[in-house]
């Protein structure tokens, strides 16, 4: 490993939605390389119970390799590739994890501070700022609620982070500060404050200048406020599901609000690109070697240990991986995990549920593991 300086659940869905109802199932792509039919049979069966299409980009330092199930955009046999566009939802939160290590890294953010020490005021109401950390918010132990239930917009439709924070600090905490990871899409809103604060720029120019650039991920951006559309190709997200025999999915790709998510899971990325960022980020192109070490320190969460904007899961192969997922109700579900050795994977759907999210794991065991 080198080293260098720099190393869901939100409401809100919208009309104009198509609604499509078939009693045909979409093909089943062949996999593209002979040696991967294990996986490509648990793509398939993983495919069956989630959107019309999925893919998983996959492969070690000597090649890469790409297997489909299912359609990019239902109706058609486009099978979906690694070069797609897609909501990555919370992997977002791995982009501004390491934003805040590289604060970190340069000197400007202390980790076990108290983040009233930085947005004076902020974390108030049923919280306390003084005693909630940086590190809390990053490993989901700060005991925010998962989102505020009352988060208005303004009269354009669009959010501001900040009002979004001001409406979660009357929700009732989910535990107290320190004492358990419970998932939280407010404090990583709180941190994308953070950072806006210290680097005095919109949270996503501030990903983009420092990670997405560096990186070349021309696949990947954070969306400006009002921004839905996603850049050509494409995959479809789709809400609905399967009622044996019957499928109903309704196109909801451009149906979220997307500043409702911000930091907590707005961005788009490709399978690709995703794989390139945590390759970049184990190899020590993004953060210190000190800064890793710390997103490697994790506690008992509902997925695997919690680190620092990433989760270490167990492999049925022995050892483990770093992992990230995320999904959007625009109806996408992704998962990028890579291993200490340079094992790497990511995969994608293109529907929208906590159960086809969780399976999504299984994808990725069986492609770390060949």
């Amino acid at each position: 490993m080198t080293t260098t300086s720099n190393r869901q659940r939100l409401t809100g869905l919208a009309g104009g939605a198509a609604l499509a109802v078939t009693t045909v199932i979409a093909p089943v792509a062949e996999a593209q390389e002979d040696d991967h039919a294990e996986t490509q049979a648990v793509l398939n069966q993983y495919q069956s119970i989630a959107g019309p299409g999925a893919a998983v980009f996959a492969g070690d330092a000597d090649e890469a390799w790409t297997l489909t199930a299912g359609t990019a955009e239902f109706g058609k046999n486009r099978p979906i590739t690694a070069q797609d566009h897609f909501r990555s939802g919370s992997q977002t939160k791995t982009f501004v994890a390491a934003v805040v290590l590289q604060l970190v890294d340069e000197g400007r953010v202390e980790l076990d501070a108290p983040i009233e020490k930085y947005l004076p005021g902020v974390v108030t109401g049923n919280y306390d700022g003084n005693v909630i950390t940086v590190r809390q918010l990053l490993q989901h132990t700060s005991g925010l609620a998962r989102f505020p239930s009352d988060a208005n917009p303004g009269p354009d439709g669009t959010y501001v982070l900040a009002d979004l924070v001001r409406a979660a600090m009357d929700e009732p905490p989910v535990a107290g500060p320190g004492e358990k990871s419970v998932y939280s899409n407010t404090g990583y809103q709180v941190l994308g404050m953070l950072i806006e604060e210290i680097t005095g720029q919109y949270a996503g120019d501030a990903i983009t200048e420092r990670i997405i650039e560096p990186l070349g991920l021309e696949g990947t951006s954070f969306p400006a406020p009002g921004e839905r559309a996603l850049a050509e190709p494409f995959v479809h997200g789709y809400a609905g599901g399967r009622i044996p025999p019957f499928y109903l999915w309704i196109d909801n790709t451009t149906g979220v609000e997307l500043s409702i998510y911000s930091t907590a899971g707005a961005m788009e990325s490709t399978l690709q690109d995703s794989v390139t960022f945590f390759r970049a980020l184990a190899d020590g192109e993004v953060v210190s070697d000190a800064a890793w070490a710390e997103m490697h320190k994790t506690v008992p969460g509902n997925i695997g240990g919690v680190g620092l904007g990433i989760n270490e899961i167990p492999l049925s192969c022995g050892g483990t991986y770093w992992a990230k997922n995320g999904g959007v109700e625009t109806g996408h579900v992704s998962t990028t995990g890579v291993t200490d050795d340079g094992r790497f994977a990511s995969v994608v759907t293109n529907t929208f549920s906590t159960a086809v999210a969780e399976k999504s794991f299984d994808v990725l065991d069986s492609a770390l593991c060949e």
